[in-house]
């Protein structure tokens, strides 16, 4: 069924509430642990209902965030989810005390009931009004952000549209679009300030109603954080500044030296080429019809996929007035489709969509039909390493959006892969400390942020902006708001996908054979036992960033 067709109806939260109440009379009863699965099917079936409209109802108000009847949606689903959640909180509980545990955990899985362990740790009915209070607050920043008006050269730009011009080959003019978007920030600093400072004080007083110190453990069980701890990912981070920080230096040298520049300033730090970045050839339908015939010749598996997003419209990508910035890619399980939004902008992020994204709702095509809810539940580090790696994966296609530039966008995408591990890790380490000290003001957090610009990326400058000089680059990163701790995953996953780089130009079929077994693997065990059975390194061990080095040399250098 096409998007714009799937009807829509509000969740009833009355009725939703009487369903779980009986569900979980039901459970109480079961006389069997056969018993109980019956009843848990029962479960997948409401939840999927209610993530199906939540989600039908997302889209279409990021779409359009001043849709007055999306708009309203929108609202009363920051209000109702948090109550959702405690009827499936409490649902879960008696699962996870159920009698026939032994033959549930036989079913569904033994990651499965250690998820349903973090959400029962990070859950409690108490903490309703504050979850209803985040969310509004993570609402107020992204209708913000989506509700800027730049006037740029006698246009006036969302910051979407704004990002073609901040890579624009004229170095004059993309100056100005990054003055432009500083302008913006600085202009609402102290309500982006105010935001994020309610927002810290919200987690950090859920954590302390749930016994926590501070949000830092909380948010590590939200994010089901459910094989590896922050001190994994501390040392992580240590070998990304120990190996990675000067290698990352010497790239951005090497860049300098391309573009002719006697110093590579912060409006030159998405510049790869004199001539400019490569741009994606014709119109937004000719990318997605390229697209079409590049999955339709990687495998068998990625054509079904992509003729069954293309056939039901499953994709919004246009840029527009009143748009969310950004993308994602979301998913329907009532329909069992994937769906993808984004903003095009004219740039090489157009074709990143049709990569990473589509990494992503891949994945999704690959389990929709898996019995096993659960099995779909997978964490965000396992998530993006399917979209980082397809990324990789369709290198060699690249001369269908770039023609002649297809080699010069290869070598730009390998550069920036590498470049983001240390800036995602900053993020990670920044929002650690923040939550570690949710006493801080404003002005220290912008403190803290420039300290650690200083620690991953050295070579940053500035010149003269004084919102960016003073710490304030970070207040656009929409996760640091929106969802707390999940940046790291980036990270983590980026470590993956260049793995499977090297792995896939010493034999492509095979490495590709790998991926599409992750992709099954989906969340049926946890994250590091499936790095070792498709035959990757996992990233929190010693020596495994130090060996990646070793090998993209040959690539960069």
């Amino acid at each position: 069924m096409k998007f714009k067709e799937m009807p829509y109806e509000r969740i009833d939260s009355k009725k939703v509430k009487e369903e779980f109440e009986q569900l979980i009379e039901e459970m109480k009863a079961a006389k069997s642990g056969e018993e109980q699965y019956e009843i848990h099917k029962k479960y997948y079936a409401l939840t999927d209902r209610i993530e199906t409209m939540s989600t039908i109802s997302q889209i279409r108000h990021d779409g359009n965030t001043v849709d007055a009847f999306y708009e309203a949606e929108n609202d009363y689903y920051d209000n109702i989810i948090p109550e959702i959640q405690d009827y499936s909180s409490r649902y879960l509980r008696v699962l996870y005390e159920s009698p026939y545990r032994e033959y549930m955990e036989n079913r569904i899985g033994q990651v499965a009931f250690k998820n349903i362990e973090l959400k029962l740790k990070s859950f409690d009915e108490k903490l309703i009004p504050l979850m209803q209070e985040e969310n509004n607050l993570v609402t107020t920043y992204e209708k913000l952000i989506a509700s800027a008006k730049i006037p740029f050269q006698g246009e006036e730009l969302n910051i979407s549209l704004l990002r073609k011009y901040m890579t624009d080959k004229n170095r004059e003019t993309r100056k100005e679009a990054w003055s432009k978007l500083s302008e913006f920030f600085a202009g609402h600093s102290e309500e982006l300030d105010d935001i994020y400072d309610k927002l810290v004080k919200n987690r950090t007083e859920q954590a302390k109603q749930l016994g926590y110190d501070n949000y830092v453990e909380l948010g590590y069980y939200r994010m089901n954080r459910n094989s590896y701890d922050k001190d994994m990912v501390k040392n992580f981070r240590d070998q990304v500044k120990k190996y990675l920080v000067p290698y990352v230096s010497k790239i951005h040298e090497l860049r300098r030296e391309g573009l002719g520049l006697s110093a590579l300033k912060y409006y030159d730090y998405d510049m790869f080429f004199s001539e400019g970045n490569p741009a994606p050839l014709g119109t937004p339908e000719e990318i997605l019809k390229q697209g079409k015939a590049m999955y339709s010749d990687l495998s068998p598996e990625t054509k079904e996929f992509f003729d069954f997003m293309f056939e039901n419209e499953l994709f919004d990508v246009l840029g527009r007035k009143n748009k969310r910035a950004g993308g994602y890619m979301t998913y329907m399980p009532d329909y069992n489709a994937p769906f993808i939004f984004a903003n095009f902008n004219g740039t090489s992020s157009d074709v990143d969509v049709i990569t990473h994204e589509c990494g992503h709702a891949f994945q999704g095509y690959v389990y929709r039909e898996y019995e096993i809810k659960e099995y779909r539940d997978i964490t965000m580090e396992t998530a993006e390493i399917h979209s980082m790696s397809m990324e990789f994966f369709t290198d060699k296609y690249m001369e269908l959006f770039f023609g002649e530039r297809a080699e010069d966008y290869r070598r730009m995408h390998l550069q920036d892969a590498v470049i983001f591990i240390p800036y995602g890790c900053m993020v990670d380490e920044f929002q650690h400390i923040i939550y570690e000290n949710p006493g801080l003001s404003p002005i220290e957090r912008k403190e803290i942020w420039a300290s650690l610009e200083k620690e991953y990326r050295p070579e940053m400058d500035y010149e003269g902006d004084l919102y960016f000089m003073g710490g304030g680059f970070w207040q656009k990163q929409q996760h640091i708001y929106s969802a707390p701790f999940y940046y790291i995953d980036y990270c983590l996953a980026q470590t993956c996908a260049l793995q499977y780089k090297t792995k896939m130009d010493e034999d492509y079929t095979k490495a590709f054979e790998s991926y599409l077994k992750l992709c099954k693997l989906s969340a049926s065990d946890f994250f590091v036992n499936m790095l070792k059975e498709v035959g990757l390194n996992s990233p929190f061990e010693d020596g495994c960033i130090e060996e990646i080095v070793t090998k993209l040399n040959k690539y960069i250098f």
